[in-house]
């Protein structure tokens, strides 16, 4: 056999082998698409009506969902506001508070001032008088105790006399 003979032989068998190839991809390309179009009609008979259904549900939601978006909106509006009203009377309360605990505190202070002051002036004017006055009493009381008692010198002798009680502070 000649070498064109052998290369001929070989070059048909590799056409008739690059033709099976083919013939079968195309076997399994078919089968492939076949499959592809079983399951394209799955997903329109099945997923299709649902994302359909999903879709009409979502538009008549939208509304529902709008008005309840507005109505959050508002009642966060009211409610902030009204939150800023109470802050600002609470803010209020306690700034009158402070000056009344200011005010209660400096009469307070100004009370016991004056408690002090009159306590001063008693001590001044009556505590320090009565004394005095109670220190003179209490003189004049022993010494006309001596001289009317007669006691005294007798015989050149000079008599020890009983000790005089002292009279207690009052106030």
């Amino acid at each position: 056999m000649d070498k064109i003979t052998i290369f001929v032989f070989f070059t048909g068998l590799a056409v008739l082998l690059q033709a099976g190839v083919l013939t079968a991809m195309y076997l399994t390309m078919r089968k492939s698409g076949e499959r592809m179009e079983a399951l394209a009609a799955e997903v329109k008979t099945k997923v299709l009506p649902t994302i359909e259904q999903a879709h009409s549900m979502m538009a008549e939601l939208e509304p529902r969902m709008v008005v309840i978006a507005d109505n959050l909106e508002q009642t966060t509006a009211t409610i902030r506001a009204q939150v800023q009203r109470v802050d600002v009377a609470v803010s209020d309360a306690v700034d009158r508070a402070r000056l009344q605990v200011i005010r209660a505190d400096e009469l307070l202070s100004r009370t016991m001032d004056r408690v002090e002051q009159t306590s001063d002036m008693v001590h001044k004017t009556v505590v320090s008088p009565v004394r005095q006055l109670s220190g003179l009493m209490q003189g004049i009381s022993v010494g006309l105790e001596f001289l009317f008692s007669g006691r005294g010198r007798k015989n050149g002798r000079h008599e020890e006399r009983p000790p005089v009680p002292q009279d207690e502070m009052f106030i």
